[in-house]
């Protein structure tokens, strides 16, 4: 008697957590950006946020910057697995592990992907006071004064960080590298001077590009971006056989219930083929993506190992 009442206590449950799933999702959606309001990741996190939030359905952005974007993850990956606590990440996920030993959580396995939202270049940006119209001239100003000038990041194992990184170390020179928790907190001392260069993603850089407050000198994909035609990519404009490409993503705490993730999963690929944000990506030079689960799992585990070399390529020392 004792074991079938548990055998019915146990269907009860399933059916009631299959129902929950059925009617996902029933409240509030939290996303968690890992990086300080204004970045890219920010933005496309709201753009997503708005426009899934239909039919009486809310999601909603929370920025939890801090420890180069570790805290915001870790948030997540302690979070229920009920698919209320989702994390919008930039590529950053796959490198702070190469990079800091503060990062202890395995992105394979600690998180469960659901669709990859959009790549995107970064371009690398000076102010119009730096005396510097192309990247062969910064390349030229660094060698001049190695050790001398500076470049912000979003944080230690970020893209724009990485990016760098990888161009300090194929065009043999040397800047200081200066972390801060997030790509709009490092654009504001850029603007102000303090910083020489930083490797911005498009959604913020363009306006100011466009608005004259940065000069863009180049991009780090590996072809021009449409966004910002006139900008060449940094192998044209001098250091051939340079690619670094940043995305942008969307994941849950793993042993999130696959329907939760399929659901989501197509939610965000439908909204991605919407008009109006094309269109918004687009004038940012972000490209939507929208793929399935799988095929994002499989892009962070080859960014994981990816990413892992170029740190020792580049002799960067988890810490």
């Amino acid at each position: 008697m004792r074991g079938m009442l548990l055998m019915l206590a146990c269907l009860i449950a399933l059916a009631s957590e299959a129902l929950a799933q059925a009617d996902y999702p029933s409240r509030a959606v939290r996303i968690v950006v890992n990086s300080a309001p204004g970045g890219g990741t920010d933005i496309l996190a709201r753009v997503l946020a708005a426009k899934l939030s239909t039919g009486g359905q809310s999601f909603f952005v929370e920025n939890r910057g801090g420890g180069g974007g570790i805290i915001g993850i870790e948030s997540v990956i302690n979070a229920p697995r009920d698919g209320y606590t989702l994390l919008m990440t930039p590529s950053t996920v796959a490198v702070l592990p190469a990079v800091t030993k503060q990062a202890r959580y395995d992105a394979a396995k600690d998180l469960s992907a659901i669709t990859q939202v959009a790549g995107i270049s970064n371009v690398l940006v000076v102010h119009p006071e730096v005396p510097a119209k192309s990247l062969k001239e910064l390349i030229a100003l660094a060698k001049a004064k190695p050790g001398t000038l500076n470049y912000a990041s979003a944080g230690a194992g970020s893209s724009p960080h990485m990016s760098m990184e990888l161009l300090k170390h194929m065009a043999g020179i040397d800047l200081q590298h200066i972390p801060f928790k997030g790509t709009g907190p490092a654009m504001t001392e850029v603007l102000s001077e303090r910083i020489s260069a930083l490797f911005s993603n498009m959604l913020t850089g363009k306006p100011l590009i466009e608005a004259g407050k940065l000069r863009a000198l180049a991009v780090s994909g590996p072809k021009r971006v449409a966004a910002l035609q006139d900008v060449p990519t940094v192998a044209e404009a001098g250091v051939p056989g340079y690619s670094a490409l940043q995305w942008y993503g969307l994941l849950a705490p793993a042993g999130t219930p696959k329907e939760i993730i399929d659901k989501l999963q197509v939610a965000v690929a439908e909204a991605l083929r919407t008009s109006d944000v094309r269109e918004r990506l687009a004038q940012d030079g972000a490209d939507p993506v929208g793929g399935s689960s799988a095929e994002f799992a499989a892009l962070i585990k080859a960014d994981l190992e990816k990413w892992s070399l170029i740190a020792r390529a580049v002799n960067i020392q988890a810490e």
